[in-house]
């Protein structure tokens, strides 16, 4: 196919030429597919929630049996997960420098450590699985199904690593749109399982764990055969396909910061769920009707920042600072846009979008308390995560992965111990989410005291080496 593009020789037409041309065009042509992806991943997650309503035999709390997994297997993955967004930041470098071989190497190492970080999950996941659920409160009636969904989900993680990896190996290009197709059909098909599984052969929490596994294996092949068939420069070539320890020091450099970052995210949300589950059953499946919709608003206000990091890494691989720093601002535009008007309609529809997983006036309730504080202001979220792709894509992931752990973790252990017991009654919840919002703001400020500096840092050395070099 023929090559294109007057910044980047290296890309084809499929890819996004991100070295030139319209930045807020290119910043959508990646990030709508990927929030595309997200979203219809989300959504079919919440029709796991739908089906278990419609089919359960246990009074509706099926729902919260898988929920109450979520946020534990966020904390779980984020870290090897993490270090695919470093696999992303530095095949895009290397792109930008016209790096081939840098390219196939960085390729080759990120598919084998993923499979290596997949099985190590699957044991860690699998051996824990009680233990861990009953460290968040799991209520005893819900502990038997969530030990089962959450030791099949984690058999399954392998392949759920290998398509993280390739995912973002992809996106390092700017194709986002294969991933898009992948998880549209492989989501599809586990619609069509989960009515198999749960409606007719009433399989309950194991339907929804198996038809899960088994839509993940049909995009694990098409992903495979995507590097394989590709005629990208992130093409998979089997010589290369070995662990290099540069790429993968730079790798883990970036990487083990942005999956920590995550990491603590979910263990501030595991404090969270914990204090929710103390109130019932009632309180712990309401969290996890609005942690589905969240999950919605989270995708749509953060999926910039994934299109802003491979950005700012190609441009500054390429000296090219002003062009980095503008897709940053631009980013932000999108995101405040997208997320604040659909953050506004979840929370204005909440009501009638919780009633969709329940019937249950009270888990209504609970799930409306969070969804009207969270999700209304998750394009602030958005905003702090485009300033941390920023700085990932600068080669500085330590303030972004400081910031989460000050302002999305720390503090929340005082919010909950001191601040939260000083409300009662029915909207005393109200107050513990408000915790979140509070928390992005404090972080956006403090990570441009680090970006406005590492910006004149790199722009001084290249004024330096340029004068070195005449």
């Amino acid at each position: 196919q023929k090559k294109f593009g007057k910044g980047n020789k290296m890309l084809k037409r499929k890819d996004v030429n991100m070295l030139s041309g319209s930045i807020v065009k290119g910043l959508l042509t990646i990030a709508l597919p990927v929030m595309a992806a997200n979203i219809l991943q989300s959504i079919y997650n919440i029709v796991d929630m739908t089906v278990l309503k419609i089919y359960d035999t246990d009074g509706g709390y099926s729902v919260g049996a898988v929920g109450t997994c979520g946020t534990l297997i966020t904390l779980i993955t984020a870290l090897v997960i993490g270090v695919a967004s470093g696999a992303n930041v530095r095949i895009a470098r290397n792109i930008g420098r016209r790096d081939e071989v840098g390219v196939k190497k960085a390729v080759g190492t990120a598919l084998v450590f993923s499979v290596l970080g997949g099985f190590g999950l699957m044991v860690v996941g699998v051996t824990l699985a009680e233990p861990l659920l009953k460290l968040v409160n799991c209520p005893e009636s819900l502990l038997p199904a969530a030990v089962l969904y959450f030791r099949l989900y984690f058999v399954g993680t392998p392949i759920l690593m290998v398509n993280n990896f390739i995912s973002a190996i992809l996106r390092s290009t700017g194709d986002s749109r294969r991933p898009m197709m992948f998880s549209m059909l492989s989501g599809a098909i586990k619609v069509f399982l989960n009515f198999l599984f749960v409606g007719v052969f009433r399989m309950q929490v194991l339907g929804i764990a198996l038809a899960t596994i088994l839509s993940w294996l049909v995009s694990f092949a098409l992903f495979l055969r995507a590097v394989i068939k590709t005629d990208s420069i992130v093409k998979l070539d089997k010589r290369y396909l070995h662990i290099y320890m540069e790429e993968l020091k730079e790798m883990l450099y970036i990487g083990i910061p942005t999956g920590l970052q995550s990491a603590l995210y979910s263990i501030a949300n595991v404090v969270i769920t914990a204090e929710v589950n103390l109130l019932g059953k009632d309180a712990t499946t309401g969290l996890s009707i609005a942690n589905q919709f969240d999950g919605i608003l989270y995708q749509i206000s953060t999926a910039p920042a994934l299109a802003v990091m491979p950005y700012v890494s190609q441009n500054v691989g390429a000296k090219n600072i002003k062009r980095a720093q503008d897709s940053v601002w631009k980013g932000m535009l999108i995101t405040i846009c997208l997320g604040a008007t659909f953050g506004a309609l979840s929370a204005i529809f909440s009501g009638q979008l919780s009633s969709i997983m329940s019937d249950n006036p009270e888990v209504i309730r609970y799930s409306r308390q969070k969804m009207v504080i969270v999700s209304s202001t998750y394009f602030i979220c958005g905003i702090n995560e485009i300033l941390g792709g920023a700085m990932r894509g600068l080669r500085k992931p330590i303030p972004a992965t400081v910031c989460t752990m000050i302002y999305m973790c720390a503090i929340r252990f005082p919010w909950v111990w001191f601040v939260y017991p000083l409300f009662t009654g029915v909207n005393a919840l109200t107050y513990l989410y408000l915790i979140w919002p509070i928390g992005w703001v404090l972080s956006i400020f403090t990570l441009l005291c680090f970006y406005f500096p590492t910006i004149k840092k790199i722009k001084r050395q290249q004024e330096l080496n340029e004068k070195l070099s005449a």
